[in-house]
């Protein structure tokens, strides 16, 4: 006999028809009588037009999944809410002050436009702010900042999210392809919400930047902006550049070899990381096949050929 758990479900009534109302299920023989203390069919509800679906919520930013050729594994959907600045409600931000932000310098000077509440989010900006005069001009310089990179921070702070355009200035090399200069777009807004302290849009960057699928060529240039403008204990970034080259540089760098060995000799540090994966992974390989790794004395003698 079967021991496992029943669950009680209310009681059915035939039709005579060999079928149980309400079900599709056959009438196996015939049914005891209901009990007259049994509890009466719940009424048919009325009928109802199918639900619609319901409306995205303004601040839902969900991450889209990779295709199958993505070589990062996409980060879990995240909610970004709004500035949550002391006394900021809905969007009383509208109401403050005007700021003049000057981005860039030469040519690609840009002047861009923000309402004062949503500029302390960041304790950068929050700290220039707080230097106005009582009336003097609301304007901050940023001459060292690149203007695609603080719009896509203007724009996240106005809808929790950011979109990059693949017509403006292009990357470090034209050459190498578009989503190489969307994956160098993405870096950018990574490393300036680091800068400005931004977490919710230093996480969205990151998150962006799982979706590109990339060139062995873009994806360099990618390694190489990243490994030359984040700070050296950095492991969102890094980590999985290093393991991606560590996992198939040998194949993508019969693609690119004089680049991939262009950036190993100029950047040390992306080479050291490659190298460490490697190595690790065919100690661990020789480890599981039960090769004891040579010490002291035994590797002098396998250099002497002895």
């Amino acid at each position: 006999m079967d021991d496992a758990p029943r669950v009680q479900v209310p009681a059915e009534t035939s039709n005579g028809n060999g079928e149980v109302e309400g079900s599709s299920r056959p009438v196996n023989g015939s049914q005891p009588p209901q009990e007259e203390d049994s509890l009466p069919d719940a009424p048919n509800p009325e009928p109802t037009t199918p639900a619609k679906n319901p409306p995205l919520k303004f601040l839902e930013c969900v991450s889209l999944s990779p295709s199958p050729l993505n070589r990062r594994a996409a980060p879990a959907p995240m909610v970004y809410p709004l500035p949550s600045q002391p006394g900021l409600t809905s969007f009383s931000f509208l109401t403050s002050p005007i700021v003049e932000i000057v981005v860039g310098q030469g040519d690609n000077e840009t002047v861009l436009t923000a309402h004062q509440n949503l500029l302390h989010d960041s304790p950068f900006l929050s700290e220039l702010v707080s230097n106005f005069e009582a009336s003097g001009p609301r304007r901050i310089h940023l001459p060292n900042e690149n203007v695609e990179a603080f719009g896509c921070f203007l724009q996240f702070q106005y809808t929790r999210d950011y979109s990059i355009s693949s017509t403006g200035s292009p990357g470090p090399d034209a050459g190498a392809g578009e989503s190489a200069n969307c994956l160098l777009r993405h870096a950018w807004v990574y490393t300036l919400a680091e800068k400005l302290s931004l977490p919710a849009l230093k996480n969205l960057a990151h998150s962006k930047i799982h979706q590109v699928n990339s060139t062995p060529r873009g994806e360099l240039f990618y390694a190489r902006y990243v490994y030359t403008t984040t700070p050296a204990d950095d492991v969102t970034l890094r980590k999985p550049i290093a393991r991606f080259w560590a996992s198939r540089s040998h194949i993508l760098r019969h693609e690119v070899e004089d680049d991939f060995k262009k950036l190993c000799i100029e950047v040390p540090e992306f080479g050291f990381d490659v190298l460490t994966l490697v190595l690790d992974k065919t100690e661990k390989n020789n480890q599981g096949n039960g090769e004891a790794g040579a010490k002291g004395s035994a590797r002098k003698r396998m250099r002497g050929g002895s």
